[in-house]
């Protein structure tokens, strides 16, 4: 099973808090545990890919997580939004961000922006 053939759901999240949250995914101990990334062709949105089923138990606020039930949105090689792009794009070994990992780095976005925003 090829990566365009990977059934998956979206996390979205507001730019800000998603790019904080790549940059503490990739400075992680496990930075493979980040899979691909879309952004909106305004960048006020990005779109994190989890495994399917995801949406269930999705309740991380400021964020949503689009479910898929596996019809429609599948990996694909080119990104599904007319003027959006790749952040990062697929590879095969990381074809889905772990939602535990992507929760924590949320998490933890949002404090730091909080935080830097009281500073103002």
């Amino acid at each position: 099973m090829g990566p365009e053939t990977t059934p998956c759901d979206l996390v979205t999240v507001p730019a800000r808090q998603g790019l904080e949250a790549v940059d503490i995914l990739r400075r992680g101990a496990d930075q493979d545990s980040v899979g691909p990334v879309l952004h909106d062709g305004a960048c006020a949105v990005l779109g994190f890919l989890v495994p399917s089923g995801t949406a269930e138990g999705w309740d991380v606020p400021g964020s949503a997580c689009t479910r898929t039930d596996g019809r429609g949105l599948r990996i694909p090689s080119e990104p599904p939004a007319v003027g959006g792009g790749w952040l990062l794009p697929p590879v095969a070994e990381t074809p889905v961000t772990d939602p535990a990992v992507l929760r924590a780095a949320l998490d933890q976005a949002a404090r730091l922006i909080e935080a830097a925003d009281d500073r103002r």
